[in-house]
């Protein structure tokens, strides 16, 4: 009798029924390090519930159901009536009920808020990224409407809900509600000063009718927008509901889902408005003023979600070197693939560390952590959401052929991976907030003060540190080299913060090859004297 041709061996097992928290070293220290001794309890098994909700094999599941069946649009109904509503695999539903239950949208106003919800958030873009736009834009909301205590007041307590009510009606029957966002526009994308949309005030102080569209809405099965529009005074914040409180539709008429490269689970409309009520978020004029708590948030969001990707492209391919034979042994134990493996984990360790350090901020919420954020969020927003890409790609390579195969679940995380360092502003737009920054001097003053907690710890630190103050003493022409100051920002304060946080071997690796230059441009350039191996197995997803 023949043999069989179709024994299989050498095969991974798939990275499932593990906990995404646990075993996450990098967050989990961030957790312990971050939070009150009061909040650390409760919040350390929060988290790790989470985290095994997330290495389940059904939650895994629902990801990439959600992402293959991706959202349809229903413009009317059998009878030739508008309804403009977006039909969702059931997948979807059943994530953003387990994300809003989780507390994605609940920081505020509970001890260690923030930071349980960023690792709660790094974990759950893990699953599935689509769901994290509403939850993201329906946690951001809140700094907004509180430039209207009355409106905060109605809405806040739906925003911070952990209950998922997917129907439309109005939100004042609903126990929880989620939010989304239209800034963007044909003609403006990032200029949001170009926006067109006009405000006609209405009878009722403080309501308008708006007319106009917006380029880019995402989720817009939401309850309520924040949109921006042209009002009499100059460009306003508005609140637009779904479903207005006598139970009739808003006029939310949409044109078109967008054919995205990633993020498919996630619909993205565009949005013509005609006569639609909204209400005055803020005073007239002053919309950017008022809706610039919601973007650092989601750009913070961005941040966390990108380190989240990186986290599980880096997982995965620790986790397929550690089973697949080649050349005699497995590769997790060969030099240059264990070179590759600890550059891609001290990156995205390096990510982790600064995004929990920035939560933290939003907790402690004085001013100099005030001042901290303006210039390091999009410091951050602009370089960690660059390396995720390239980081997603290197770690699909370690899998070989089978990291480019659907089933590996590798593309989807490459085509997630540019995301982040579009939305919520660009490149360019984060490095000229940067510039916009610096004219503070306290916002310079709260940066030092942060890496300087590091000096004198690491002579390769010290020395990044001295040039960076060189380059900031010497502003002529600094908006054609906005793109490398802030670079150099971003990987100041990860230095400084792996340097007082990380184990020695991981600072060690991250001053050589990122502060020094003792590295190619590639991953998996690192000096081989460092300690490769314990930064690799630090990253191992143990199951």
């Amino acid at each position: 009798m023949a043999g069989s041709t179709h024994t299989v061996t050498n095969q991974v097992p798939p990275l499932v029924q593990y906990d995404v928290f646990g075993s996450d070293r990098a967050l989990l220290e961030a957790v312990e390090r971050h939070l009150s001794p009061e909040a650390r309890k409760d919040g350390l098994a929060e988290l790790s519930a989470l985290g095994r909700t997330c290495g389940s094999a059904q939650v895994r599941e629902w990801g990439v159901q959600a992402d293959e069946n991706p959202p349809r649009l229903r413009t009317h109904d059998r009878y030739g009536h508008r309804i403009d509503e977006v039909d969702f695999h059931p997948a979807w539903h059943r994530l953003l009920g387990k994300g809003v239950s989780a507390g994605l949208t609940a920081a505020w106003g509970r001890p260690g808020g923030h930071v349980r919800r960023a690792a709660a958030f790094l974990m759950w873009t893990q699953v599935d990224a689509g769901t994290c736009c509403p939850l993201s834009m329906t946690h951001a909301a809140v700094p907004a409407l509180r430039a209207d205590p009355e409106l905060a007041a109605e809405w806040e307590p739906r925003l911070t809900s952990v209950i998922y009510d997917r129907a439309l009606r109005p939100a004042g029957q609903k126990p929880g509600a989620l939010f989304g966002m239209g800034m963007t526009e044909k003609q403006g994308g990032s200029d949001v000063r170009a926006n067109t949309t006009a405000a006609r005030p209405l009878a009722e102080d403080g309501t308008y009718a708006l007319t106009g569209h917006k380029w880019f809405c995402s989720a817009p099965m939401s309850d309520a927008f924040l949109v921006l529009a042209q009002a009499p005074g100059g460009l306003t914040c508005f609140l637009v509901p779904r479903v207005l409180e006598d139970g009739s539709r808003n006029v939310f008429a949409l044109q078109r889902l967008k054919d995205k490269l990633g993020n498919r689970s996630n619909a993205s409309a565009e949005v013509e408005f005609d006569g639609t009520w909204a209400r005055r978020v803020g005073e007239e004029g002053r919309g950017v003023r008022t809706i610039i708590g919601m973007v650092a948030a989601t750009r913070l969001d961005c941040v966390l979600g990108s380190a989240g990707l990186m986290r599980q492209a880096v997982a995965q391919a620790v986790h397929h070197c550690a089973h697949r034979e080649a050349f005699g042994g497995k590769l997790l134990d060969k030099p240059l693939m264990r070179n590759v493996l600890a550059d891609l984990a001290l990156e995205s360790e390096a990510a982790t560390t600064l995004a929990m350090r920035l939560a933290a901020a939003y907790d402690d919420d004085g001013e100099q952590e005030r001042a901290l954020l303006r210039i390091a969020v999009p410091a951050a927003k602009y370089w960690v959401t660059k390396r995720c890409a390239p980081v997603a790609v290197e770690a699909a390579e370690c899998l070989g052929g089978n990291g480019y195969v659907e089933e590996s679940g590798m593309p989807r995380l490459v085509r997630e991976s540019p995301l982040n360092s579009i939305w919520e502003g660009a490149g360019n737009v984060q490095a000229l907030d940067v510039l916009r920054a610096l004219r503070d001097p306290a916002t310079l003053d709260a940066y030092l003060r942060e890496v300087g907690r590091a000096r004198g710890a690491d002579h390769r630190l010290d020395a990044a540190i001295k040039g960076l103050l060189t380059e900031l003493a010497d502003l002529e022409g600094v908006e054609g080299r906005a793109r490398r100051l802030t670079e150099r920002l971003a990987l100041v304060l990860q230095g400084s913060l792996l340097v007082r946080y990380a184990p020695p071997e991981v600072a060690d690796a991250f001053c050589a090859g990122r502060l020094a230059g003792d590295a190619g441009t590639a991953f998996g350039t690192l000096p081989h004297t460092l300690d490769l191996t314990s930064i690799t197995n630090r990253a191992h997803p143990t199951p």
